[in-house]
């Protein structure tokens, strides 16, 4: 099934949650002077109009990042999230009198953001198997050379192929859509697979809170795989509809997570259900072993 564009959902409050970690994650890897890889299993397009297009559709930007854009005294995890999509906004659109980017124009998916964070030697290896979204990720990085690698192609396949990678440092996103059920399974196949060919590196997965017993069973069969640490996070921005539809919050699961990340989550996720949350059924959850 390949009819999900993720630019209907751009900048809302799964990507807040997401991209906040994802920038968490590769801020840990780059302080140490070590090259590593970054894996992008379900990579979408690489950049959205707010502006145009799908994403206009909805808006649902405007109850995740816009939320965030100027609110002052965040605390540092979510700081320097604003920050880095502030940076590419100035780059994509240009920045007012007084340094400022004008106004939230775009959002960066997130390959673009870990182009803009890791360093100059980080690989980028990218995959995207929607036949409209691939070729504008191919665009998006039509400059980068063989830093980025765009795959048209299952990346969860790709992971077979390129783990463990050959600096033997990396951070592997998997964001998939969820549109079938079996979707969960897979997931699951994938992570216990990608642990015995590389077991030391960082995986982030993403996945969303609905009405499903698939969703409510995800995070104990990721308890189970094994892994050094595990780190479990959760945002619900409303209680769930009466009849069960649409998304009610989303979730990530990173398997060797960097250590300081429980403590930076400790402190942004109360503030997040305060900015993001719509009802009294928000809220969030936070849980680790290993670290």
């Amino acid at each position: 099934m390949l009819s999900y564009r993720h630019a209907f959902h751009a900048g809302n409050h799964a990507d807040v949650l997401k991209h906040a970690v994802e920038i968490a994650c590769l801020d840990y890897l780059g302080q140490k002077d070590k090259p590593y890889w970054y894996l992008d299993t379900h990579a979408g397009a690489g950049m959205y109009s707010l502006e145009t297009g799908y994403a206009t559709q909805n808006s649902e930007y405007e109850s995740g990042i816009a939320r965030l854009w100027d609110e002052p005294g965040l605390p540092p995890l979510l700081a320097r999230y604003v920050e880095v999509i502030r940076a590419i906004n100035a780059r994509e659109r240009g920045n007012g009198k007084d340094g400022v980017p004008k106004a939230l124009k775009v959002y960066p998916g997130s390959p673009v953001i870990a182009d803009v964070v890791a360093s100059e030697s980080t690989k980028l290896r990218l995959f995207e198997m929607h036949p409209s979204d691939s070729p504008l990720l191919a665009r998006c990085f039509k400059d980068a050379g063989r830093r980025a690698l765009i795959y048209a192609g299952d990346g969860y396949e790709g992971l077979k192929a390129l783990l463990p990678p050959p600096p033997r440092r990396a951070l592997v996103l998997i964001d998939p859509s969820y549109e079938d059920k079996s979707e969960y399974a897979r997931v699951v196949a994938a992570l216990k697979d990608a642990l015995k060919r590389f077991a030391t590196g960082t995986y982030v997965l993403w996945y969303p809170q609905l009405h499903r017993l698939e969703t409510r069973r995800l995070p104990d069969q990721l308890k189970a795989l094994g892994a050094k640490s595990w780190l479990h996070v959760a945002l619900t921005v409303r209680k769930p509809t009466a009849d069960g539809f649409g998304m009610h919050g989303s979730g990530l699961f990173i398997l060797n997570p960097p250590w300081v990340l429980a403590e930076q989550l400790a402190e942004a996720m109360p503030a997040l259900v305060e900015l993001l949350g719509e009802d009294e059924g928000a809220g969030y959850t936070l849980e680790h072993d290993g670290l």
